[in-house]
């Protein structure tokens, strides 16, 4: 594969994240409103409208689910599967990392360890037919303005500020699960994130995460 393949592939690879990730806060939004009666912050990210385990769902959907020959019935049950591989581990990493889970679906039947279920897994296999029906031509849409000298410079601005996110996030997700097992603060970037991402703003930006006593 030459280079500018390569680079217009991973350029691809990017969007589909931001693109799952953003339907996925939305979609968070939606249930949590309906549950509630009112909204609840549900984005993963310090930054930005980003629920970012759907937007490794959906890559999941890119790479597996235009390799499915087959009927609808067998899309549905392959990202059912797939979708809740994906959503077990990223709340067991997410536990393993931060100490903390954004769900909990023990109170569900047929449930793995509370970060599955059925009725979950069944979502993502809805997901993974309406991936093929609708995304799969957005994703198509998208590969026809790669090449597009401003939207590879928007890609490289936005590349910037998503790991920048990602890295802010994690650490100030760490500090937090340090301050809870009392680790005082041994640097400035300790005390940095002690004072702009303290224990309550960071509540109140994860407001659904749960804290995992170990």
């Amino acid at each position: 594969m030459k280079k500018q393949e390569v680079i217009n592939q991973w350029i691809k690879i990017f969007w589909i994240f931001i693109i799952g990730s953003l339907i996925g806060y939305i979609v968070e939004m939606m249930v949590g409103f309906v549950q509630n009666g009112h909204f609840v912050s549900r984005q993963g990210l310090l930054f930005g409208p980003f629920a970012q385990v759907y937007g490794l769902g959906i890559l999941a959907y890119y790479f597996i689910v235009p390799k499915i020959k087959g009927s609808y019935l067998k899309i549905f049950l392959v990202t059912m599967l797939l979708g809740g591989i994906v959503e077990y581990l990223c709340s067991y990493f997410q536990e393993i990392l931060f100490g903390t889970i954004s769900w909990d679906y023990s109170h569900l039947w047929f449930n793995i360890n509370g970060r599955t279920s059925l009725l979950h897994c069944t979502y993502w296999g809805i997901g993974g037919i309406l991936f093929m029906k609708y995304i799969i031509p957005l994703i198509n849409k998208i590969e026809k303005i790669i090449k597009n000298n401003y939207f590879r410079t928007i890609t490289a601005l936005f590349a910037i500020f998503m790991l920048f996110n990602i890295i802010v996030s994690s650490m100030a997700a760490i500090r937090q699960e340090e301050r809870k097992n009392e680790i005082a603060a041994s640097s400035n970037i300790d005390i940095f994130f002690d004072k702009y991402y303290s224990d309550e703003i960071m509540d109140k930006i994860y407001e659904n995460k749960i804290e995992i006593k170990r």
